[in-house]
């Protein structure tokens, strides 16, 4: 039940998001297509996502946690190549900025919304 819940506040954070920005666009139906990126996001964050930080721990520490954000940037470029190519529908980001604000806005409203709903009790 935890996981459906934190699946769908991240969809929610990703509807939000392509919401906002020009540069996060759904191809396909649009509420499918956010629910397969949601999906697709919650793959990378849990296989790809802890490697990515663990070899740039260094970095990290160097720029005092700036570049965490562009591991997440990059993550969600690997969730929307992975949405969009293999699984064929998902939510297509522009370019590396915006994948830099979408992760910000899914990472704000994601844990706003994962607070209501109890997501990650």
């Amino acid at each position: 039940m935890s996981f459906i819940l934190t699946w769908l506040s991240t969809a929610v954070a990703a509807a939000v998001a392509t919401w906002v920005l020009p540069g996060l666009v759904p191809m396909g139906e649009t509420l499918s297509s956010i629910l397969i990126f949601a999906l697709a996001i919650a793959l990378v964050n849990a296989s790809i996502r802890p490697i990515m930080h663990t070899l740039s721990m260094p970095l990290t520490v160097l720029t005092l946690g700036i570049f965490h954000l562009v591991v997440n940037g990059v993550a969600l470029l690997i969730a929307s190549w992975l949405s969009t190519s293999i699984l064929g529908m998902g939510v297509y980001v522009v370019s590396f900025w915006d994948a830099l604000l979408g992760s910000i806005i899914i990472s704000i409203v994601s844990s706003i919304v994962g607070g209501i709903v109890g997501a990650d009790d």
